[in-house]
């Protein structure tokens, strides 16, 4: 018969992921097959409106009618996006309890709680008391588990985020009548939606008609792009585009910015782009991977079941004489005899080593010392939703960043006028500084004192063909209208612009009234011209204008739009002294060089320009003009907007911010490699890529720059390639499940991924990414909940500082793990040498779960606030399959724990055996000793001739052995039982300081150089003195009070665990020094 195929937790883990996700995927090949098989192979982008009508079999002039949108309802479900079913609050809980140390210590409850029934009628182990160690066991598990549930349950909202992105409303067309407020989860496919300008789209549509000459829509949360979107409704030539290229198509979640539209309704709920993050949110949740402390910790846990197992067995078989005896008789063994009694102590042995060999407080102490990072970090403006993030960042290794909004403002700001000079051959630039809507960020150095003609007209233009404001929530300026044309206002209103315009005389440049700004020289240029006209913004002159009227009752047009077609349509230049003279081969071939190289810089540029005979339009005065007719129809705005003079063009872009440059090049210091993925288009995302040092002025891209398409039609191992490479990588066009595909692939070749972003397009990626890195000012509400930590102040920089200080958090982790650790080799060493030589056990378990949680647990946590080292981010980031303790640093720790063992042990005997010790008096309370040899063989004292034992004082109480001298050894043994406790807690109160560092001595690194250290310190040793002092607690821990002579003895016995680990530090330090000598060598 065949052996039945077993998996590893590993591979039962990557099975059951596996396993979800065929499921999952199966799931939506059969509701595609079911009910929406039609609406997937239709894509409405590459068909004309006709087409589309008649797919959907509706008509714009009547829509739905009622039984057609209930039939389509029956088909295609409502218009919103599912909610999945989360686990239960017991299910969360008991998947706490899925880990190899916990089911050990399960395990030692259980044993213990029979042992104790089994001894409910033994002297002193009656009661609650026979309970208290099976009790603090369970209590410690049910605290860890119940914050395990707190973090999970508070973990998981990016869906209920997403669901707040869909409109609420929508104005529909039914039965040849408008419906102005229908709830948008009533919307079905087919269905005419009429949008307006601030309108959210309820669902993915395709665009049938235009009500006005432009539709523009902003989308940057879903694709990426930093500027708003164009649409109109010709179909695209390729079914298999980019979402970007999707002209024709309005998506879910975003906002109409400009102009009105009617569409048809395609796609709903989870068959919309937002319906398919959520989806991808909700794989990329089943890809969640363990943080790499975690994994350490998991493998650890294995490794020390395996040593546990081990060392019980080995007590078993070394004391398996104590209760298991035969005679031999003729080679063969009889009589058998088998002692209950003492089987049920040895079984004891095993859970008190157990319980020694597991550091119990080992999570609560992970669990207070990334929370106290946590709080750190957020005095950094960076804020940790889930603690072992914090942990995460150290060992970082890739950060893929989106653009807009991480690595850019995510607000349009000029940053360059160009005019022509007193010539038609010069050329005048004026750079604008200030990256932000904030008016008072920035300004212009070389602007003039007194502004020319030229420039005068170059900011009239720029304020008044212009229909867009900044208003001010807080402390933050945002743009209402087109991002560039708040650019422009703002560009004009430098404040250094506004003195000199003011002729020195500083004045405020601008106020807030009702949550708007108030602009104070755009008011006053608006005050100067009455606007009288508006000539819309369309995309085959590529312009718009408006017709203005100033003080003197002259009228006069101004223009803006694309450099190239404001250019072609100009007769005549305007110059610095506000001379015109007319358009000639030399001066418009170095008007279109200068826009060259405007534009190699990714800068958007405009072009500026104005006219003075409007022809029948001199005298236009409103609606009632006879030309106001002209005005209704675009196919008339460019006869209109001809024989221009050519003012000037201005530069604009969205700005990196200003600190990302030197952010970049700590990360390339750090060793930390920078991808950006971005939905932007692949000139500006180099372009930008090139100003913040990911990549260096002239490098070569190849291979280095793809569009999200172009890379995800590599080969497999071809894309690994490309990534496993070192130096800057950056991908544009990137779609959502391009982003979660490159950091899948990163994953899979070992790179710790942290990944930035804001938008919903990221959301799926930040989710997958070992680390997720949101925007907290500009990020939606999607990054925010899917990711792991958040920067208050949109900072790149931030990122860097958090990596630096998850570095040391992660050393400093490091640090009081291996001083848990080497603690309970200490203690398991006790019990062992304890067991070995027959001894009574000298250490309970209640005992050492006090130590492990209480005692240990302050200096534990204090190592967390050990002092980085000053290069900690001139090195390469760990690999997340470094060893946790190294093997050097295991040994050493064998060495303190043996020690450990040695001195807990020896003070135990001392106490029995002699009266004094390097000449401290033991014999003032008057008890009894005993040999060595009747020490490790006590068991057998009821086969003693005349043994007695002398009564005895400690603490107040007589311990007294009148009716049987062997419980001497058991209820007597409560001094020498304090003694081995208090030397252990000493011990391992003076091994916090060896942990202060790994290598360095404490004459190099003093215990002052972390003061939190010596006062956890202070408080351990005091939380030990409760035990011993207080009664009722010294009587559930089986102690008694300590005599000043006792005291000394312990401090004498515990203090040479320092010079021992000293020596250790030192040898290693020449190993190191040795090691080093050959590597150059």
């Amino acid at each position: 018969m065949a052996a039945p195929f077993c998996f590893g937790v590993k591979q039962r883990k990557r099975f059951r992921f596996f396993g979800l996700l065929i499921a999952h995927k199966l799931f939506d090949l059969l509701v595609m097959h079911l009910g929406s098989m039609e609406e997937k192979s239709f894509c409405a982008w590459s068909r004309t409106v006709e087409e589309c009508l008649e797919e959907y079999d509706v008509s714009l002039e009547k829509g739905l009618n009622l039984q057609e949108v209930e039939k389509r309802r029956q088909r295609y479900g409502w218009n919103e996006l599912q909610k999945e079913s989360g686990k239960t609050l017991w299910k969360l809980f008991l998947e706490q309890f899925a880990d190899r140390l916990v089911h050990i210590l399960l395990g030692a409850a259980l044993i213990s709680f029979i042992l104790a029934y089994l001894d409910k009628n033994e002297i002193g182990e009656g009661g609650m008391t026979a309970y208290v160690e099976p009790l603090v066991i369970l209590l410690i598990l049910m605290l860890n588990a119940s914050v395990g549930v707190w973090q999970e349950t508070n973990a998981e909202k990016a869906l209920e985020a997403l669901k707040e992105m869909q409109s609420e409303q929508a104005k529909v067309l039914r039965d040849g009548s408008i419906i102005p407020h229908i709830p948008a989860r009533e919307l079905v496919p087919g269905d005419i939606v009429e949008l307006g300008v601030g309108d959210k789209v309820p669902a993915d549509m395709r665009i049938a008609s235009l009500k006005t000459s432009t539709l523009r829509m902003e989308q940057s949360s879903l694709t990426g792009e930093s500027n708003p979107v164009t649409k109109s409704t010709k179909k695209v030539l390729m079914d298999d585009c980019e979402l970007q290229a999707k002209n024709c198509m309005v998506f879910a979640g975003t906002t109409v910015v400009n102009g009105c539209c009617t569409c048809i309704v395609v796609s709903i709920g989870m068959s919309t782009e937002v319906g398919q993050i959520q989806v991808q949110i909700q794989e990329a949740a089943l890809e969640d991977d363990d943080t790499p402390l975690k994994k350490k910790l998991h493998e650890f846990g294995e490794s020390l079941t395996k040593g546990i197992g081990f060392v019980c067995l080995l007590v078993w078989i070394i004391s398996y004489k104590n209760f298991l005896s035969w005679d031999v008789v003729d080679g063969w063994p009889k009589n058998i005899r088998f002692s209950f009694g003492k089987c049920t102590y040895y079984i004891k042995v095993a859970v008190a080593l157990a319980v020694a060999a597991i550091p119990e407080g080992l999570p609560a102490v992970i669990t207070t010392c990334l929370a106290l990072g946590t709080r750190k970090m957020a005095r950094m403006n960076a804020i940790v939703r889930k603690l072992p993030s914090v942990e995460t960042l150290g060992c970082t290794t890739v950060i893929c960043s989106d653009k807009t909004g991480t690595l850019t403002t995510n607000q349009m700001s000029v940053t360059q006028f160009v005019t022509l000079g007193h010539t038609v051959s010069s050329i005048q630039e004026f750079h604008v500084e200030g990256t932000t809507y904030n008016p008072t960020d920035g300004s212009i150095p070389d602007w003039p004192e007194h502004m020319n003609a030229n420039l005068e007209t170059l900011a009239e233009i720029a304020a008044i063909c212009n229909d867009a404001g900044i208003s001010c929530q807080g402390h933050q300026f945002h743009a209402t209208g087109m991002p560039t044309e708040a650019a422009l206002k703002m560009g004009i209103s430098g404040s250094k612009a506004t003195s000199a315009r003011n002729n020195g005389n500083h004045i405020a440049n601008y106020t807030i009234e009702n949550g708007m700004v108030k602009l104070v020289y755009c008011d006053q240029l608006i005050e100067k011209l009455k606007r009288l006209a508006l000539l819309e913004f369309d995309r085959i002159r590529k312009s718009m204008g408006v017709i203005v009227r100033d003080l003197s009752g002259q009228n006069r047009l101004l223009v803006k739009g694309a450099v190239e077609n404001v250019l072609e349509r100009s007769a005549f230049l305007q110059l610095a002294d506000g001379t015109i003279v007319e358009v000639d081969d030399a001066s418009r071939e170095l008007l279109l060089m200068k826009l060259h190289q405007m534009s190699s810089k990714a800068l958007r540029c405009l072009g500026l320009a104005y006219k003075e005979d409007l022809g029948q339009f001199n005298d236009y005065d409103g609606e009632n003009h006879p030309a106001h007719m002209k005005l209704l129809d675009p196919a008339n705005y460019p006869q209109i907007e001809n024989n221009l003079i050519f003012s000037g063009l201005i530069g604009l872009r969205d700005s990196p911010r200003e600190e990302v440059h030197e952010a970049i090049k700590d990360c390339r210091e750090a060793g930390i490699q920078v991808m950006v993925i971005t939905g932007d288009n692949k000139f500006t995302a180099e372009a930008i890529c090139r100003d913040i040092g990911i990549f260096y002025e002239g490098e070569n891209l190849n291979g280095k720059s793809f569009t999200g398409k172009e890379f995800m039609e590599l080969p497999l191992i071809k894309c690994r390639e490309v990534l496993a490479k070192p130096g800057g990588r950056v991908f544009s066009r990137a779609e959502p499940r391009h982003k979660q595909d490159i950091v899948r692939m990163l994953k899979e070749t070992g790179q710790v991924v942290a990944m930035t972003g804001d938008g919903v397009n990221d959301a799926p990626a930040l989710k997958l990414a070992d680390i997720g890195i949101s925007m907290g000012i500009a990020g939606t509400e999607v990054a925010k909940e899917a990711s792991d930590m958040v920067l208050a102040d949109d900072n790149f920089s931030t990122i860097v500082a958090a990596v630096s200080e998850g570095r040391s958090i992660y050393n400093n982790m490091k640090a009081f793990i291996r001083y848990m650790i080497s603690s309970n080799m200490g203690e398991v060493a006790s019990i062992f040498i304890t067991a070995a030589l027959g001894m009574p056990d000298g250490l309970i378990p209640v005992q050492l779960l006090w130590v492990n949680l209480v005692t240990d647990g302050p200096p534990a946590t204090a190592l967390g606030f050990n002092p980085s080292d000053i290069d900690i981010m001139q090195k390469p980031p760990r690999k997340s399959n470094d060893a946790l303790i190294s093997t050097w640093v295991f040994f050493r720790y064998l060495v303190i724990g043996v020690y450990v063992g040695c001195a807990t042990v020896g003070i135990f005997a001392v106490w029995f055996t002699r009266d004094s010790f390097l000449g401290i008096d033991l014999s003032a309370d008057g008890h009894t000793l005993v040999t060595f040899s009747q020490l490790t063989s006590w068991g057998e004292c009821s086969s003693w001739e005349g043994f007695r034992v002398s009564p005895f004082s400690a603490g107040g109480r007589i311990f007294s052995f009148d009716s049987n001298p062997c419980d001497y050894f058991s209820h007597g043994k409560a001094k020498a039982t304090t003694l081995s406790l208090s030397v252990l807690v000493a011990i391992e109160l003076f091994n916090s300081l060896n942990a202060l560092s790994e290598d360095n001595s404490l004459l190099s690194m003093p215990p002052w150089i972390n003061p939190w250290l010596m006062l956890a310190m202070s408080v351990s040793f005091g939380l030990h003195a409760l035990i011993v002092y207080v009664p009722f607690l010294a009587n559930v821990f089986g102690t008694v009070p300590l005599s000043f002579n006792e005291w000394c003895l312990v401090i004498v016995v515990s203090f040479p665990v320092i010079l021992v680990d000293e020596v250790l530090k030192l040898i290693g330090r020449r190993m190191s020094r040795g090691h080093q000598k050959y590597k150059t060598v």
